[in-house]
């Protein structure tokens, strides 16, 4: 017990009150520095990747919050990120930007994870910060996927120009992309010592969760990538598909390459016309040539790294052939029900043995 009651520091704190009044200065920029080297550095032991889908997120809400205001980072506190201001970055996302649900989804699922974290250390701002969490993803309309047939493929493949340096390099990128279906990031994050040729030829890379697979090669990849490593003359570690520089591949540099290459296929297959081509595209792919050769859903998941099997389930709604094949399997319409008796009783003798 205090002795003198002047001294004693009110509980719960002022910011925590509702009386209306804007709460004493709390800056983020400590929270926001100790989130990333703490929380997901340290604690977590978060990827790269994520730690980066995370920096680009707050750089966004950050700048978007300066526009508006007029306060730096530096100097925003928390009552300058809350939820009406959070509900209007993301409108401004999908808006302004032109970005997908999806891409506001991932974004707010950064912002949430800040603001777990920081509600662990300012329980002062537990109000606010509840506010901010209680913000729903928002729900979209889930598309058939694109793919591309054997056809298009060969198309694709024969795009790239063999006598350049660049199209040797990605025409085998692209072959390897369709028969392993890695994902872009898993196909920019390789390096020549992920690649095993001979006996046991296959790929090695490490995907989502950091969960690393093993994808085996068939011989046509095999050959090409042969020559491509005879020809890129890289160390053990440097990256399997670069610039002339050295410098690897961005994921963009992939998609743009990808879209100039498609566009020169379209000339020799013009069902590529009607298809937005990206990279994932081609993970599609890979995963509905399987499917269509009848390999289970369960090794298709392991094969494209998938956290679950109903991962899955969007190839088998994209495929008609298979639809197709149940349709043919069931009765005609026009096909009169009940059950079939022979007239003759020596026919109903006998199917009765």
């Amino acid at each position: 017990m205090c002795r003198r009651r002047r001294n004693c520091s009110p509980w719960p704190p002022p910011a925590a009150t509702a009386s209306g009044r804007r709460p004493a200065h709390d800056p983020i920029a400590p929270t926001l520095q100790a989130f990333f080297t703490e929380r997901l550095t340290r604690q977590r032991q978060a990827s790269p990747r994520t730690i980066a889908a995370y920096r680009d997120a707050l750089r966004l809400l950050l700048g978007f919050v300066q526009q508006r205001t007029g306060t730096t980072p530096a100097k925003m506190d928390w009552n300058d990120l809350n939820a009406d201001v959070i509900s209007a970055f993301l409108n401004h996302l999908e808006v302004e930007r032109g970005n997908s649900t999806r891409t506001r989804n991932v974004r707010l699922t950064a912002i949430r994870s800040l603001f777990s974290y920081a509600a662990l250390q300012h329980p002062e701002h537990a109000l606010l910060i509840q506010r901010v969490l209680d913000i729903p993803p928002k729900r979209f309309d889930k598309r058939t996927v694109t793919f591309l047939t054997a056809g298009e493929v060969d198309a694709l493949l024969a795009a790239p120009d063999p006598k350049r340096w660049e199209g040797r390099r990605d025409k085998a990128m692209l072959a390897l992309a369709v028969q392993t279906g890695l994902r872009v990031s898993e196909l920019t994050g390789l390096n020549c010592d992920d690649i095993t040729l001979g006996d046991g030829a296959a790929v090695r890379c490490e995907g989502k969760g950091r969960k690393q697979r093993t994808v085996p090669l068939d011989r046509p990849v095999q050959r090409l990538l042969g020559s491509w490593l005879n020809e890129r003359v890289g160390r053990r570690g440097d990256p399997l598909f670069c610039t002339r520089a050295g410098r690897r591949l961005s994921r963009d540099a992939v998609a743009q390459r990808l879209s100039i290459h498609a566009q020169a296929a379209a000339r020799a297959c013009p069902s590529l016309l009607d298809k937005s081509i990206h990279p994932h595209v081609l993970r599609h792919s890979c995963a509905m040539s399987l499917l269509r050769a009848g390999v289970d859903t369960t090794v298709i998941a392991l094969w494209l790294g998938h956290a679950g099997v109903r991962s899955t389930d969007a190839y088998v709604h994209a495929d008609m052939t298979i639809k197709e094949k149940a349709l043919a399997l069931t009765a005609p319409v026009t096909t009169r029900p009940g059950r079939y008796r022979p007239t003759d009783k020596v026919l109903a003798f006998l199917d009765r043995l």
